[in-house]
């Protein structure tokens, strides 16, 4: 049984609802901002994770928490209801919704999901595979940070997580970075993604293997084809 799956079918029976809240924003402390669309995502998501049999620890962007410690004998839940909320209030397609699963400390399942462009990537799914020379960057990098990149390459940079890590690991990227830092429920999901269909996975330089990130801090990254 798919549990992403089962998520992701109860945010799309609501997606119009979702689209209509898209300009109904609030700015929050840290100059990002959150819509009606992304708590009713969350709202949708939270009901059908509290209807399963199995209970979960939720962890997600629009959820606070003061400090966390890992258990490894308990199940979690890591959310983005809205992966790039700033395309999302500007109309644009490109926004995401990322869950990953762990259970009793082992990496369960992840979904990777764009609904305006009708993709989707969950764990033991195959994918059509690409040849790029594009190279994705993260849109946190600043002017100075631009400055300085290699030559040689062909570069895009495009603020949704969930569709960077899509495109790379169908090759459509060749290489994904974020060298500035990103929050778990941005990655997590996207990273053991990634590791299933045979990318290179760095996370703050060494090589990542599957393990729970911890929400309270940054994570730099690389993938690779």
């Amino acid at each position: 049984m798919s549990i992403c799956n089962d998520l992701y079918e109860s945010v799309l029976k609501k997606l119009d609802s979702i689209l209509e809240l898209r300009d109904k924003k609030i700015l929050k402390h840290d100059g990002s901002y959150v819509t009606e669309g992304d708590l009713l995502c969350q709202k949708l998501l939270l009901e059908k994770i509290n209807s399963l049999k199995e209970k979960f620890v939720v962890i997600s962007e629009e959820i606070p928490f003061e400090k966390f410690n890992y258990d490894e004998t308990k199940n979690y839940i890591v959310i983005d209801p809205i992966d790039g909320t700033e395309n999302f209030v500007s109309g644009l397609k490109e926004w995401g919704i990322s869950i990953c699963i762990y259970r009793h400390g082992k990496h369960y399942e992840s979904m990777l999901a764009l609904p305006e462009l009708n993709l989707k990537l969950i764990s033991g799914e195959k994918i059509k595979k690409y040849s790029s020379r594009i190279y994705g960057l993260s849109s946190s990098l600043t002017t100075e940070d631009l400055l300085i990149l290699k030559k040689g390459f062909e570069y895009r940079i495009i603020g949704c997580a969930v569709y960077n890590l899509y495109n790379v690991i169908r090759g459509s990227y060749c290489v994904f970075e974020n060298f500035k830092g990103a929050n778990s429920w941005d990655i997590l999901a996207g990273l053991n993604l990634a590791l299933e269909h045979s990318l290179s996975v760095k996370i703050n330089y060494k090589e990542y293997n599957g393990e729970f990130l911890s929400p309270d801090r940054k994570y730099r990254f690389k993938i690779s084809n």
